[in-house]
């Protein structure tokens, strides 16, 4: 018999609809999955069984009377503990954050869409603290490692996400992604996840990221992506920079397929970037199964000459922004890597990043005349598999920040384009590999369908870790 804690979230409202089963079955497979699957990664910072089976109840008896609340009603979710869940704090990874003294009453935007449609809420995933680099761990909750391999990361800054949904602990969780977060870890956990162009699911509070940061869904497969979607965009005039929402939805072209498609393939970047053989050889793979579909591929680099200082510009200035308001002694409990940045971002000018900002909008401006070309590129999304668990970077690289291995991927939070990854095979240590999509800004609905192709063409097929670690 099918475990319901292995189900799409497509497929749990499928099976609530017929009856099959209930939202309370499906919620204490959740719930049992996380109890024997946690100890070994440490994917949730907290989780709310008593809540999550009152929700489920309230949905068991709306679909008994054929009144669904919304599209995922009933369905077990998870959220990155960036953003706020009314009734428990939000403490964002840091000891700096004090959880008493706060009312917590407040849902960030995509939270309260997906409140509103019916969705049960697990609890809250792991993040490094403030989210500021390409792995998880934090001072305040420690290392969340790899659902294949618990040694090693399982990647961020969205990593509990990863691993919750890799290891059947709720099909959906929304990340955050403000340089790769929540591809990262989709590329090391073998799953699903989309940045959306920034803007297309409101955001609220405000990242002192800026617009770097995006809220993304972290799903099995691209069909459930469409789907979660379709729920976060709803409008929420907390966002003054949120994009109108798509009138015909994101499911409803997904089976369009790939025929015709121009699509640029860039192994490397134009060879900028070392990448494990064995990660080429799984993109091509995927590169080719696209042009059995009926998409035109060429080999084409974007003229992305490396923006990395552009990038810590931006991000370490927002990062020190993040502690302005702390203490030397609260410094003192921060991150060491975090202090580090926060200390180099204190020291840029206004000059420095509106310089950053230039460079920026050129970037966008290249990428744009790119996609007159092409419909679509194709990268991987990281140029290795999942190392050791944390720290910052493989030991023994001669790195010294995560951005020195995420090539891939930060260059698209600033033009803030849509880019999604998903798995298309395992590395000689049974790790995954992903995949990178990336289209023009607001074709989100495009970087879905040709995932979903790709999921329809059996590219992700056997990918799932063993239920309760290696």
């Amino acid at each position: 018999m099918t475990d319901l804690a292995d189900l799409t979230a497509t497929d749990l409202v499928a099976g609530y609809a017929s009856g099959a089963f209930s939202p309370v079955d499906a919620t204490r497979a959740a719930l049992e999955r996380i109890e024997r699957v946690d100890p070994a990664v440490n994917a949730f910072v907290r989780v709310d069984a008593e809540d999550a089976l009152g929700r489920a109840a309230e949905s068991q008896e709306r679909w008994r009377r054929g009144e669904p609340a919304g599209l995922v009603d009933g369905v077990p979710v998870s959220v990155k503990d960036i953003l706020l869940v009314r009734g428990g704090p939000t403490l964002r990874g840091s000891l700096t954050v004090r959880a008493e003294g706060q009312a917590w009453d407040e849902d960030a935007p995509a939270v309260a869409r997906l409140r509103e449609h019916g969705a049960v809420f697990l609890g809250k995933t792991t993040t490094p603290e403030f989210a500021w680099k390409g792995v998880t761990d934090s001072p305040r909750h420690g290392v969340t490692g790899n659902p294949y391999d618990p040694q090693r990361t399982a990647g961020g800054s969205s990593g509990g996400s990863a691993a919750a949904v890799a290891l059947g602990a709720g099909p959906l969780s929304l990340g955050t992604d403000g340089g790769g977060s929540v591809r990262i870890p989709a590329s090391f956990c073998g799953i699903f996840a989309l940045k959306p162009t920034y803007g297309r699911v409101p955001l609220y509070p405000a990242s002192p990221f800026g617009t770097l940061a995006h809220v993304g869904p972290m799903t099995r497969d691209a069909r459930d992506a469409a789907l979660l979607m379709d729920v976060i965009t709803g409008p929420d005039w907390r966002d003054w920079s949120q994009l109108d929402r798509v009138t015909d939805g994101f499911r409803d072209g997904l089976g369009g397929g790939v025929a015709g498609l121009r699509v640029a393939y860039s192994s490397t970047f134009g060879s900028q970037v070392a990448v494990d053989p064995r990660v080429a050889a799984a993109v091509r793979n995927a590169v080719e199964r696209l042009a059995d579909l009926g998409a035109y591929v060429e080999e084409a680099d974007p003229d992305v000459a490396e923006p990395v200082d552009t990038f810590h510009t931006l991000w370490f200035s927002g990062a020190a922004r993040v502690v302005q308001h702390l203490g030397k002694e609260q410094r003192e409990m921060l991150d060491p890597g975090l202090r580090e940045i926060c200390d180099q971002g204190a020291r840029y000018s206004a000059l420095d990043y509106l310089a950053a900002m230039d460079v920026r909008m050129a970037l966008g401006q290249r990428m744009g005349r790119f996609h007159n070309r092409y419909d679509l590129l194709v990268t991987p999304t990281l140029p290795i598999t999942a190392f050791e668990a944390g720290v910052e970077v493989p030991k023994g690289s001669g790195q010294h920040r995560w951005t020195a291995w995420t090539p891939f991927t930060y260059p698209f939070n600033l033009t803030q384009q849509p880019a999604a990854s998903l798995p298309c095979g395992l590395d000689a240590d049974g790790l995954p590999i992903g995949v990178q999509l990336v289209a023009a800004r607001h074709a989100d609905a495009l970087v879905l369908r040709t995932a979903h192709a790709l999921y329809e063409a059996g590219i992700a097929e056997g990918i799932r870790p063993t239920p309760g670690g290696s």
